[in-house]
This record gives C-alpha cells, sequence and structure tokens, in this order.
C-alpha cells in the first residue's frame, strides 16, 4: 500500500499517526478485508481496536451489509445468549415477542465481538459453533437457523494466558486467531503523543469556539515521558480538560502552556499506574530474588555458626562477637551452606519435641495434648515421635 492510500485510509476513520506498527496494522486490515477469515485484534485498552473492524468490513465484499459492534463484556450474564442469537416469545419471563439476535441481524454482514475475552465459558461453545457452521438456535427454539456474518473480535486480555489458565476455549482461541492484528499501545509510538494532543486540542477549540492550546518544548516533553497506561483515550481527555481549564483567560488566538502547568493534569506515575505484569505458571525467579534468599541464607548460616561457638565452644557472647563475620564476608568465603552440627534442627524435629512435651504435660493424654497444641487428634498421631507410637491411646 502507498502512502497517499493510507493516508486516505487513516483520513477518513480520523486516524491520527505515522507510527510503523500503527500503519502495518491498517495494512494488514486492509489485506485481510477482501476474504471472509476471522481476525482477532489485540491491544490494550484505549489504543482504538474499533478502527480495524471498521476498515475491514468497508473494505470487504459485505461493505453493503449490515455492521454491528458488540462489546461481550457490557451484556449482562443472563442475556448474552438472547442477545446473540435471539430468543422465542415465551422463552423466558418479559419476552413478550420474538427476537433476532446479533448473528441474525447481521447476516451478510459483519459482526465486531469487542472484549471477547469477557465472554462467560458456557456461552464460548455456542460461539465456536456459529463460526465453524454457521448454525445457531434461538433461545426456547428447537429450530437449528443459518447465518453467513464475517467476525472480527477484539481483546485487551492475553487470551493465550487465559487459554492457559481455564478461562478460555483453546478450540474458540485457535478459530478466532486466523489473522491476528496487533494495536500499538501509546506509550510506544513516539511523536504521535505530540500530534494527537495537537489534534483533540484543535477539536476542542472548534466545538466550543475557544483559544487553541499549544505546548512548550518543555511541555512536549513532559507529554512524550509519560507512560499513557489509559492510552488514546486517556490523552484525549487530559487534552480537553487542559482546553477547557486553561484557555479561558486567553486573550489571542492560541496559548502555550509549559510544563509546570500540564504536570497539573498528568497523574503521578506510580507504580499504580504502571501495567500490572502478571506471573506466569512456570516462570522463573528473578535474579534479585534469588539474592536475597541467598543473602538470607548467608546470615543465617552466620548466626547459627556463632551460637553453636557459645554452646559448645565454651566462648563468652563478646567473644563471639568479635569473631563474627558478616553475611557478604561469608559468602566471598564459602560457596555453599555446610552447617555441621550433631543436632537436628529440622522442622519435623522442632515438631515432635513439642508434641513429647505436650504428652508428657498431660500423661501421655492425646486428647489433651492435641488441645493443647491446637491440632487434631488425627494430626497429632501423624506426627507422634516414634517412643509414643507403640503407646495405647489415652
Amino acid at each position: 500500500m502507498d502512502y497517499q492510500e493510507l493516508q486516505k485510509i487513516k483520513n477518513k476513520y480520523d486516524i491520527v499517526g505515522a507510527d510503523p506498527a500503527l500503519d502495518r496494522a491498517i495494512e494488514m486490515a486492509v489485506a485481510v478485508a477482501p476474504t471472509d477469515l476471522t481476525v482477532l485484534v489485540s491491544g490494550e485498552s484505549g489504543v482504538g481496536k474499533e478502527n480495524i473492524p471498521k476498515i475491514i468490513h468497508q473494505n470487504s465484499r459485505r461493505r453493503n451489509g449490515k455492521y454491528f459492534a458488540v462489546n461481550c463484556g457490557a451484556i449482562p450474564e443472563g442475556t448474552i445468549e438472547s442477545e446473540l442469537f435471539g430468543h422465542e416469545k415465551g422463552a423466558y419471563t418479559g419476552a413478550i415477542e420474538a427476537r433476532k439476535g446479533y448473528f441474525e441481524e447481521a447476516d451478510g454482514g459483519t459482526l465486531f465481538l469487542d472484549e471477547i475475552g469477557e465472554l462467560p465459558l458456557p456461552y464460548q461453545a455456542k460461539l465456536l459453533r456459529v463460526l465453524q457452521s454457521g448454525e445457531y438456535t434461538r433461545v426456547g427454539s428447537s429450530k437449528v437457523s443459518k447465518t453467513d456474518v464475517r467476525v472480527v473480535a477484539a481483546s485487551n486480555v492475553d487470551l493465550a494466558y487465559a487459554v492457559a489458565q481455564g478461562k478460555f476455549r483453546e478450540d474458540l482461541y485457535y478459530r478466532l486467531n486466523a489473522v491476528q492484528i496487533t494495536m500499538p499501545a501509546l506509550r510506544n509510538r513516539g511523536e504521535d503523543i505530540h500530534l494527537l494532543f495537537r489534534k483533540f486540542c484543535a477539536d476542542f477549540s472548534e466545538k466550543y469556539g475557544t483559544p487553541r492550546i499549544t505546548l512548550s518544548p518543555d511541555a512536549v516533553n513532559l507529554l512524550l515521558s509519560y507512560r499513557w497506561p489509559g492510552n488514546i483515550r486517556q490523552l484525549k481527555n487530559i487534552a480537553e480538560t487542559v482546553s477547557a481549564l486553561e484557555s479561558f483567560d486567553a486573550k489571542g488566538s492560541r496559548k502555550e502552556i509549559g510544563a509546570a502547568v500540564l504536570a497539573q493534569y498528568i497523574p503521578k506515575d506510580g507504580p499504580s499506574m504502571l501495567p500490572v505484569t502478571v506471573e506466569r505458571p512456570g516462570s522463573s525467579m528473578s535474579d534479585a530474588d534469588k539474592q536475597e534468599i541467598f543473602k538470607a541464607l548467608y546470615s543465617l548460616n552466620s548466626e547459627v555458626a556463632r551460637l553453636r561457638s557459645i554452646v559448645e565452644g565454651g566462648q563468652t557472647a563478646a567473644s563471639a562477637n568479635q569473631n563474627h563475620q558478616e553475611p557478604a564476608q561469608i559468602a566471598e568465603n564459602r560457596e555453599d551452606i555446610d552447617i555441621q552440627d550433631e543436632r537436628d534442627f529440622s522442622i519435623t524435629a522442632a515438631s515432635e519435641d513439642l508434641i513429647r512435651k505436650a504428652l508428657e504435660k498431660y500423661g501421655g493424654n492425646r486428647k489433651k495434648a492435641a488441645e493443647e497444641l491446637g491440632i487434631s487428634e488425627r494430626t497429632l498421631y501423624r506426627k507422634l515421635p516414634p517412643e509414643f507410637r507403640t503407646q495405647r491411646t489415652k
């Protein structure tokens, strides 16, 4: 696709930016449009995923058919099946007349299923059926109907991860993911951020007749350095808020604001504003975590060695402290932990010792000993020291 064709599409759908990843997403949408392949649009919330299915529909042979956009996450669970596939009169309380579902209404056209990851599992099987065969059944009917619909789905969650967690059907995922188009996050689009901000300010100025807001160089740098977790939607809200509150006292046609003023409208980029990283099953421990564990183990080794010297070597606490090494010193002198002691410091031994003392306190009465320890008699029996296992229960 040449530059003019690409720019024509951007102008038609009010898309601003020259980021290569954005251009690639648009080119893929145009390329796949003439086919009937199912398309999955991925990307964070607020990146403009809704433009892709519109481009696909308008450049397909279905352009004269109907186009519907359905937010799967906004439909109450109890009415999802009815909304998608329709219902017969009297199918449930309140169904006073028959109603067509989106798959029936969009016959011959395109259906955009947004937030597909929010669709409950019981309805995913029904969606898979209509995608594979075009067949569906209205709620309250036994008649199988057919439809010819092009489906484009979108999700702001990782569906592959949802599959691994058992929250999304694997067969439906692969059926939807015939072609995947990824929309880039705003923070990765460089100078597009300032272009979009200027556009939103210009639109606001034209709509309300206010002076247009412009940014000083330091304000532009602040704009580009922010992470924009809410992407284009968040940027638009801030641009409109700044335009509304900072242009009212301007005398000229434009008003330039600096970083100090703009910073008042941009949320602090603290930990709560950053995208959350979710550890997936099988992920390895970070080097920082390993280092902390090693330091704790070395510290424990040092303390045990110091106490051993006091108890068994006859040293005083003061002399032991003089010989005490810091964990870092131990780490330099020793490659592993080797605590040589004839006594058993294990948790099992400590547990048996507590049980032994409780039984001795109550003359071998296991019920009272269990109550003293706050455990059941069955648990107590499993953890009995060897010398008490042959005794009769008291």
